[in-house]
């Protein structure tokens, strides 16, 4: 938020971006474990564990034109988890 403050009279806009659950080999792939899925899915009311696609269109938005009055903001793309 610091950092969004700092740059905004540059007209630069600082996100981050949180994700969830993503079925990726990160953090040595436990999210691809079928245990860890099913118990991931039980709190996420959106019922699913998250694809890459999930995250990359949250950043495709960031990086728009679209998104230029957002700044200092952390994006949780969770699915919902644990709401």
């Amino acid at each position: 938020r610091q950092l969004a403050r700092e740059l905004a009279p540059r007209g630069i806009t600082v996100n981050a971006v949180a994700p969830g659950g993503i079925e990726t080999d990160f953090g040595g792939g436990i999210m691809k474990n079928a245990e860890v899925q099913k118990a991931v899915i039980a709190a996420t009311p959106l019922g699913r564990i998250g694809v890459p696609d999930d995250i990359g269109g949250l950043v495709a938005f960031l990086v728009s034109p679209e998104a230029h009055w957002l700044t200092g903001q952390r994006l949780e793309a969770t699915g919902g988890f644990a709401l």
